[in-house]
């Protein structure tokens, strides 16, 4: 179910991804784009906490914000402590 969950909630972003991106041409001021970030925070973290993660980065991407390489932050939860 939760599977289900984040697949039905990384649909629309793919879609941006594929359809209207390309259009808009490139504008994210980080790496990955925010939609990237997005979709692996949601698959990181889940739905709840990767849509706050990826919404705190969108607020983030503005002329006078940070800029650069910002990584989705690792889930402590998912990985071993020797992987982190």
């Amino acid at each position: 179910m939760n599977e289900l969950l984040k697949k039905l909630f990384i649909l629309p972003i793919r879609f941006y991804q594929l359809a209207i991106s390309p259009l808009l041409g490139p504008r994210c001021r980080f790496q990955p784009t925010c939609s990237h970030y997005m979709v692996g925070a949601i698959l990181e973290w889940g739905v709840i906490r990767g849509i706050w993660l990826g919404l705190k980065r969108i607020f983030k991407c503005h002329p006078w914000g940070p800029h650069g390489h910002d990584p989705v932050p690792l889930n402590p939860k998912r990985h071993k402590k020797e992987d982190l």
